[in-house]
């Protein structure tokens, strides 16, 4: 058990960006949210998975929408809190905390404003590891968990309670509202009991962001050092460095839908990536070679400072490095591809481990 002070939220917000593979929201927002309330309302507790007890109940709070929309549709600041409640009282059950339910600059602080406010603990674990669009991409789906009952609520205040009849009809209607709600919405969803928790989380994983935070912001290293650093923390790859110079980009049935086009640079002048996302980074082709496919990730940072660039942030003439990351276990599963794998978003290809891709692009320039 420890408490989150205001480095650690900023160093969180960060990391989890960087996990959130160009979704999961802008981390200068989410991390204004968090720092604010635990400026009023103080420090949060932060508890490992292992800490708590099987039969207490946890409930998470998360963004839905396109992430794009958070930019001028601001959430006025009491929705968090209101649907986490809601879900409560329906439940009729005591709630002893909240955790994410995936990594993202805002979907990783929306749990801490929820703990921050109600003076309950976060726990360290997400869904995901990652982010993903959809909401049954979550590893408690892969174990059969219903993500209902589920509330939903906008900034006007409307708001309601959803039980379906599978996780996949949670996503269709919640979708469908959240887009009468303007394309963003706040949802409760997926409760379950510190069992569950234990069995099918993903552990550790504000920790995680956490570290990796505080190498993005390390001051004292260069940029060749930094970006070692960041690699050994996340057991991750360096694919790629150039120049962004096409973006495509459209909101669409309340997802962020794209691909940017980058040239290029240094070792990788000769060579040109193109990276599709659905409000996440989902595919990366190297001179029309697939060089990352989801679920594992793929992150884009800005070529110096190490940043992570968010798909509502790619822009015309920014210089990026692509890396890769490999997903959890859970994720390469037969149910884990099936869920999240590239034919699912409609790729026509099957997905390869990083590893595997990494080697034969390595084999392809010996």
């Amino acid at each position: 058990m420890r408490y989150l002070d205001e480095q650690a939220i900023e160093n969180i917000a960060i990391g989890a960006a960087f996990l959130g593979t160009g979704g999961g929201g802008d981390p200068y927002i989410g991390k204004m949210m968090a720092l604010t309330a635990i400026k009023k309302y103080g420090p949060v507790k932060l508890l490992s998975p292992e800490e708590i007890a099987d039969d207490d109940y946890f409930i998470p709070a998360a963004m839905m929408g396109a992430p794009s929309v958070l930019i001028e549709k601001f959430p006025k600041g009491d929705e968090f809190v209101r649907v986490f409640e809601k879900l409560g009282r329906y439940l009729g059950k005591e709630v002893k905390g909240t955790f994410p339910m995936e990594a993202g600059g805002v979907n990783s602080m929306i749990p801490i404003v929820v703990a921050a406010q109600l003076g309950l603990p976060l726990i360290d674990c997400d869904g995901m590891g990652r982010a993903f669009p959809e909401l049954q991409m979550v590893t408690f789906h892969l174990d059969g968990i219903s993500a209902t009952p589920m509330a939903i609520t906008d900034e006007k205040g409307n708001i309601g309670i959803m039980e379906t009849i599978d996780n996949k009809w949670t996503e269709r209607l919640a979708r469908v509202t959240t887009v009468e709600m303007g394309a963003s919405s706040l949802v409760s969803l997926y409760p379950c009991d510190g069992a569950q928790i234990k069995q099918s989380s993903i552990k550790h994983i504000v920790t995680l962001s956490e570290e990796i935070g505080k190498v993005i912001r390390e001051t004292s290293l260069d940029e060749s050092e930094k970006l070692q650093q960041l690699l050994d923390v996340t057991k991750g790859y360096h694919l790629f460095e150039g120049k962004i110079t096409d973006v495509v980009r459209e909101t669409r049935a309340g997802f962020n839908f794209g691909r940017v086009r980058i040239n290029g640079l240094n070792n990788d002048s000769e060579s040109e990536v193109i990276v599709h996302f659905q409000n996440e980074n989902l595919v990366a082709e190297k001179n029309g070679q697939p060089i990352a496919i989801t679920p594992d990730l793929i992150c884009m940072v800005d070529l110096e400072t190490l940043m992570p660039v968010t798909t509502e942030a790619l822009k015309y003439g920014k210089r990026v490095r692509v890396m890769a990351l490999p997903a959890d276990d859970a994720w390469r599963t037969a149910k884990g591809i099936e869920t999240v794998g590239p034919r699912y978003f409609g790729y026509d290809v099957d997905f390869a481990p990083l590893e595997e891709l990494v080697q034969k692009e390595e084999r392809r320039h010996v």
